[in-house]
């Protein structure tokens, strides 16, 4: 599909790749800045105060490049380029998947060897961060250009528990826990439920 595919579609490909690794990325910074040692709103006053610096940074960079607009032809160019190298990498990924959409990752695996593979990841731990099984699967080859967005969704659509609170040490973001990972799911549970006996 890579090769067939026109710069647009590698651009546009690779800018949403792009788009959801720093969304992800903010997303995490905002959630570190939650203690775990308060409780209530004293608890995400860090989270808060974060997320001003952030709104504060956009603010000043557009401050910036209004009164440098050079900048933004900068800015611009740095972006081309990251999106077309992850556009690369998203068609390529596509193409090893022959068209299968994010949604239908790891290959059509099923919930269980998925369950097995995030095990693997977590070893002795209780939690793992799917930032953690995301990088373990790109090392091995696989899901390159795609995001830990696509790999909830992936696990959502297996049923697979998963939220944003996980910890890994102390530090909460989406994961999964070793509990709900061995609990079998609510369709498997439905299958070994035995029927109501009709004997009198």
């Amino acid at each position: 599909m890579s090769r067939l595919a026109g710069p647009a579609t590698r651009l546009a490909a690779g800018s949403v790749a792009v788009a959801r690794r720093l969304g992800d990325r903010v997303f995490a910074w905002v959630r570190r800045g939650r203690r775990e040692d308060l409780d209530g709103w004293r608890a995400a006053l860090g989270c808060w105060l974060r997320l001003i610096v952030l709104v504060l940074g956009v603010y000043l960079l557009y401050r910036l490049v209004r009164a440098v607009p050079v900048l933004l032809w900068l800015f611009s160019a740095s972006w081309t380029i990251a999106a077309w190298r992850a556009g690369k990498a998203v068609l390529d990924a596509s193409e090893d998947t022959d068209g299968d959409s994010p949604e239908e990752a790891l290959q059509g695996s099923p919930a269980e060897v998925v369950r097995g593979l995030l095990l693997e990841v977590m070893g002795d731990a209780d939690t793992v961060h799917l930032n953690a099984v995301l990088a373990h699967l790109q090392k091995r080859g696989q899901w390159e250009g795609r995001t830990v967005t696509d790999l909830r969704a992936r696990l959502t659509l297996l049923d697979i528990p998963h939220d944003r609170s996980v910890k890994v040490g102390r530090v909460p973001t989406w994961g999964v826990r070793r509990r709900d990972l061995q609990a079998p799911s609510p369709a498997a549970a439905q299958e070994a439920s035995p029927s109501p006996s009709t004997a009198a």
